[in-house]
């Protein structure tokens, strides 16, 4: 209707080409081919053939069928990303991602993503692997019925996962597992970058800046280590590992289901031995420069510094109260006993103790305070023989 009265002006002579074309909103040139094809064939001239052909290129009907079926029956919850990458590698799929993506919006199964916020510019990476490592917590249902958290420590120049386990609750012991299975992996960083948590930093006023004179158990193990720490003030200035947690919750609980892990102790070896490797794979990237910031540890007992280190009076019985504990230094040949004295006690994330007086380790204990037989020292068994002897 609106060509019939922009080519009623136009033969009227009340209305040029141009001024036409400009009111059906196209160019003088397809007015004219319009003028053409009406004056060939009528109004049926100015249809779009097109639109009565099927492309030659259109997905058979059982291929759609088929892929959402796969996706119901297998894949249900995934993100198109993740599954995607099953589709081509497991499936011998051969469609684009495109195509797989809007027809399984098409079919309702996945939800239309959101649009894009406003543009913000991102923090270049480190130039070397080792120069900054970011750790933080996501507290999240990764199995159905359960809610745990999952420690993530990653290197900020390459986003290589270097520790990656579930624990019930964030915590100082947890923190300090991440940067010893990184240690042992990689060797000595330089910096740490981390939120404001509590067993990372003392900040005096909520919301305000941290506390650098005052030291946690972390902090006091990462000055020990010579490692600066670094404070982020906002999720946007972690955005490089709010970005992974977003993509492991969206791709985690499903490799977990799928392998039929519930429990998370499986659900950690499942981490450590096929997760990460093949996460690794798929998202590392290059460090803008060769090279590594990581130096080796030569002469560092990490256990006896990345472990909690609290100060107690040995009791006139020469026990030691721990959280509810009562802790039994035995008979030691260097003193006649240590009433009185001040000592160290050492907890390790695997929940084992140990009481130390200066350098020197008096005893070992169990996660129950039970002593530990083998960690006895060669004094003790040899009063013990003497004891029997005599």
């Amino acid at each position: 209707m609106r060509f019939e009265e922009a080519y009623t002006s136009w033969q009227d002579r009340r209305l040029t080409q141009e001024e036409a074309a400009q009111l059906l909103g196209v160019c003088e040139r397809t007015f004219r081919r319009y003028i053409d094809r009406y004056e060939e064939a009528g109004m049926e001239g100015l249809l779009d053939r097109r639109i009565e052909e099927v492309s030659h290129r259109r997905a058979p009907v059982d291929e759609v069928v088929r892929l959402e079926a796969l996706y119901r029956t297998t894949y249900e919850g995934w993100n198109v990303q993740h599954f995607y990458e099953r589709y081509r590698d497991d499936h011998a799929g051969h469609r684009s991602y495109t195509w797989v993506k809007k027809t399984l919006q098409s079919a309702q199964l996945v939800k239309r993503g959101k649009q894009k916020g406003p543009h913000r510019q991102e923090r270049p990476r480190k130039p070397l692997e080792g120069m900054m490592i970011h750790q933080d917590g996501s507290t999240h249902a990764w199995v159905p019925g359960q809610v745990w958290d999952l420690i993530v420590t990653m290197d900020d120049a390459t986003s290589t996962v270097y520790s990656g386990f579930f624990v019930d609750q964030e915590g100082t012991l947890s923190s300090l597992q991440g940067v010893m299975e990184t240690l042992e992996t990689k060797g000595l960083f330089s910096s740490f970058y981390s939120d404001r948590g509590s067993h990372y930093w003392h900040t005096p006023k909520e919301g305000g800046p941290v506390d650098k004179t005052r030291q946690t158990q972390f902090g006091r193990a990462m000055a020990q280590l010579g490692i600066d720490m670094i404070p982020s003030y906002s999720p946007q200035a972690r955005g490089r590992s709010e970005r992974l947690f977003g993509t492991l919750q969206g791709r985690l609980p499903q490799e977990l289901a799928l392998a039929g892990i519930t429990e998370m102790s499986a659900a950690n070896r499942f981490l450590k031995e096929r997760f990460w490797p093949r996460f690794n794979e798929r998202f590392t990237v290059p460090a803008p420069e060769t090279g590594s910031a990581f130096v080796p540890l030569l002469g560092v007992d990490l256990k006896e510094i990345l472990c909690i280190h609290e100060p107690r009076t040995v009791r006139s019985d020469n026990c030691v109260a721990w959280k509810g504990q009562t802790l039994q230094i035995p008979a030691h040949r260097h003193r006649c006993h240590f009433v009185k004295v001040k000592v160290s006690v050492h907890e390790y994330p695997d929940g084992t103790l140990s009481i130390f007086h200066g350098p020197r380790c008096l005893a070992r204990y169990d996660a129950h305070g039970v002593l530990l037989e083998d960690a006895v020292t060669e004094t003790n068994l040899a009063q013990r023989g003497k004891k029997k002897a005599a």
